[in-house]
C-alpha cells in the first residue's frame, strides 16, 4: 500500500453541542446597543473532535477524549447541562464507539495528551486509569484543575480527572518526531495546542480552544466567552499565527462546524 510505513492523522469527531454563541465569540457586531437594540443570540453547533496519530515509529497519540454518554448528570451536576446540551451525538461519534472503530483498547494508546481539562476536552479520560499510556497535560491546568475543593469549578469537573497519573509540560514539547505539543494559555491555565508536521500534507496545526472558530482568528482576533487569561489569549493566537505562516500550516480550530466540511473526518480518512 502507498501509505504503509508512513505517519496518519485521523480526526474524528466525537459528538455536538449546542450553545449560545457568546460562549465562543464576543463580537461587537452582534452586541446590543442604542441603534441596535434588536439583535438577536445565535444558537449555535459546537462540535467537538478527538485526532489519532499513527506515528512512523509505531506509537500512537490521542489528542482530547471528546464529551460523555451521561453528560445529562454529569455536568448537571456542575450546572452546565442546560448551556451546553449534547444533543447531536450519533452512538458512532462516542469516544469507545470511536476506539472500537479503529480497533483500538484505551491501553493500545501510548500517549493521550489533554488540551486542557475542561468537561469537553477531558470527560473520557478516566478510560485510561490502569493503562499504561502516558497522559499529558501542562504543568499549570493540572495545578490550576486540582486546586478547588467540591465537584467542578466553571468548566472543570475535577472528576473527569481525579486520581489519575498526569505528566506535565512546562514548555513547547516535541513528542515524537514531527509531533509537537504548544503552549497556547488563556482560555486555562494551561491550553495546548497541537503540531503536526506530515510528509505528504504538511503541518497541521490543532488549536483546541485557543481559537474556538475562525472568526476569533482575525485578524484581528476576537476573544471567545471563556477566556481565563485575556492578554495571554491575544498572545497565543499570535503565535499560531506566526508558526503558520513559517510553516504555511493549516489551522484547526476547536468548534468550529463550518470548517469540518473541508477537512477529512473519520476512521480510515486520514493525513499523511
Amino acid at each position: 500500500m502507498a501509505d504503509e510505513g508512513k505517519t496518519k492523522l485521523t480526526m474524528m469527531t466525537s459528538g455536538t453541542m449546542h450553545a449560545d454563541l457568546v460562549w465562543l465569540l464576543i463580537d461587537p457586531s452582534r452586541m446590543l446597543t442604542p441603534d441596535n437594540k434588536n439583535a438577536k443570540r445565535d444558537w449555535v453547533e459546537v462540535p467537538t473532535h478527538v485526532v489519532l496519530i499513527e506515528h512512523a515509529n509505531g506509537e500512537k497519540l490521542l489528542w482530547d477524549t471528546g464529551v460523555p454518554r451521561d453528560w445529562e448528570s454529569r455536568w448537571g451536576e456542575a450546572g452546565l447541562a442546560q448551556f451546553f446540551p449534547c444533543d447531536a451525538v450519533d452512538e458512532e461519534m462516542w469516544l469507545d464507539s470511536r476506539l472500537n472503530q479503529l480497533k483500538l483498547e484505551p491501553g493500545d494508546i501510548d500517549y493521550l495528551v489533554l488540551s486542557h481539562l475542561h468537561l469537553d476536552h477531558a470527560a473520557n479520560a478516566q478510560m485510561w486509569a490502569g493503562t499504561d499510556t502516558k497522559i499529558i497535560v501542562d504543568e499549570k491546568e493540572k495545578e490550576g484543575a486540582l486546586s478547588f475543593d467540591g465537584y467542578s469549578q466553571g468548566a472543570h469537573i475535577k472528576s473527569d480527572y481525579d486520581g489519575l497519573p498526569l505528566t506535565t509540560i512546562n514548555e513547547d514539547t516535541e513528542i515524537m518526531p514531527g509531533v509537537t505539543i504548544l503552549q497556547t494559555p488563556g482560555h486555562t491555565w494551561g491550553t495546548l495546542s497541537l503540531q503536526a508536521d506530515l510528509p505528504d500534507s504538511g503541518t497541521m496545526l490543532f488549536t483546541s480552544d485557543s481559537l474556538y472558530l475562525k472568526e476569533s482568528y482575525g485578524p484581528p482576533p476576537i476573544a471567545a466567552g471563556i477566556v481565563y487569561d485575556t492578554v495571554q489569549w491575544f498572545e497565543s493566537v499570535e503565535k499560531i499565527r506566526g508558526i503558520e505562516e513559517k510553516t504555511n500550516a493549516k489551522v484547526i480550530f476547536g468548534h468550529s462546524a463550518d470548517q469540518l466540511g473541508e477537512l477529512k473526518i473519520g476512521p480510515g480518512n486520514y493525513y499523511t
